[in-house]
């Protein structure tokens, strides 16, 4: 787990589109490096915990949905779309049961991306 806070200190709060834009078009630069390093078994989830929209009046969050993008070198089932969900718990649902631990809250995406 690791969290960009970069994203939103520096380009959705101050709202700076243009340095928003240049700071995802250099993280999906690295996105392929990292892609390009991950073992059968790794599973690696993309998302955001708030929508901050950097053209937006004022500093504060903003309500957009966020992206969930999933991927591992093991899933045999490629841009299949998780549709909405509901709720963060799914995510660590997915985790829990991608290590065969049971969740106590979420719905596990797991089965969708996997190739158990």
């Amino acid at each position: 787990f690791t969290n960009l806070v970069d994203f939103d200190a520096m380009y959705g709060h101050r709202r700076n589109p243009k340095g928003f834009g240049q700071a995802l078009m250099d993280f999906d630069k690295r996105l392929g490096k990292v892609l390009d390093e991950m073992k059968p078994d790794d599973l690696l989830m993309v998302t955001a915990d708030h929508g901050n929209d950097p053209g937006f009046k004022g500093t504060d969050h903003t309500r957009e949905n966020v992206p969930l993008l999933v991927y591992s070198p093991s899933m045999n089932k490629p841009n299949q779309s998780l549709g909405l969900r509901k709720t963060f718990s799914d995510l660590g649902a997915t985790i829990l049961e991608n290590f065969n631990v049971e969740p106590v809250k979420g719905t596990s995406f797991y089965k969708e991306i996997s190739n158990d």
